[in-house]
């Protein structure tokens, strides 16, 4: 019979952040000796994430950090909401970004490979370990990180992230109100979803599609036989300026003053601190965006669990 105690349990339980009975077990399966206890979850671990690795992982949060004049984004997905509000899960979040700013990886394989805050371990390594302790198909799915003047917002419990990047003087910088008015653009970032931060960053093929698809449907509408040339060009023109409006951020109506854009905010602030402020480029990120995720039949599920 393997020797140990209850409270041998509960210290492995601490340290490892497995489940009472699942420390329980290792400790018979290891007679009693504690480190191989630990090896003995840890190798579980690894064969609990291969059995999620079919899970489809769409929830989880949006986290944002800046050290200095580096910012980080980063999107790490779960299977529910629920690990999204589980403090362990968060904080784990916390120590991705913070790896991300210390090591500066290119893509997601090289912060998987990256040593995890505080630890000899890499990211990807805790990345399995979480997803054993949590019981849920963790993912780091993407980050980003920008460098110099930004403001950031998260909104909610991380379902949208914002980075909003300046370039702006020291006499704008320093104006006390220069804080409040990047949030501003931050906001707007994150309550009006755009693609391009102005005119100048469309690609022309886009604009060369759009252009086509207007074309084609002035062609197919009766009221605009027989305009002449310079008629059409000029309602594409107009059509254009609608098409930016939507899809610029500097182009579109200002959220908390629609009688201005938001070009025109950045303007008169700019102009009332007396220097220089100009939006150079954005990030955001949807939580879970473009994940397909699982729909089962209930009934079927339900039949699944009760079969193991």
């Amino acid at each position: 019979m393997a020797e140990f105690t209850a409270k041998d349990v509960a210290e492995l339980r601490k340290q490892t952040g497995c489940g009472m009975m699942d420390c329980k077990n290792a400790l018979k399966d290891a007679n009693g000796n504690f480190d191989e206890a630990i090896k003995i979850l840890r190798e579980k671990g690894i064969a609990a994430s291969a059995k999620k690795s079919s899970r489809i992982a769409a929830d989880g949060l949006v986290d944002i950090m800046t050290e200095g004049d580096v910012t980080a984004m980063v999107e790490v997905n779960s299977e529910t909401d629920f690990v999204a509000k589980n403090s362990t899960f968060q904080a784990f979040v916390k120590d991705v970004l913070k790896a991300i700013i210390a090591n500066r990886p290119a893509n997601v394989d090289e912060l998987l490979a990256s040593k995890y805050p505080g630890s000899e371990k890499t990211v990807g390594e805790m990345l399995t370990e979480k997803t054993y302790t949590i019981g849920e198909k963790l993912s780091i799915r993407r980050f980003v990180i920008v460098d110099g003047t930004v403001s950031t917002y998260v909104h909610g419990l991380g379902a949208t992230g914002v980075i909003i990047k300046f370039e702006a003087d020291d006499v704008a910088k320093n104006n006390p109100g220069f804080a409040e008015f990047a949030k501003n653009i931050a906001l707007q970032a994150a309550a009006m979803p755009v693609l391009y931060v102005n005119k100048e960053s469309v690609p022309a093929s886009v604009l060369e599609e759009e252009k086509e698809i207007l074309t084609k449907q002035m062609e197919q509408d009766p009221k605009m036989a027989g305009k002449p040339a310079k008629v059409l060009e000029g309602i594409i023109a107009g059509k254009l300026k609608k098409f930016y409006e939507t899809n610029c951020l500097v182009e579109q109506a200002y959220v908390k003053d629609d009688s201005i854009s938001v070009g025109k905010y950045v303007a008169e602030t700019a102009k009332k601190f007396g220097g220089k402020i100009e939006v150079v480029d954005f990030k955001r990120y949807d939580k879970g965006e473009g994940i397909q995720k699982r729909e089962e039949d209930f009934a079927a599920e339900i039949e699944k669990m009760v079969k193991g």
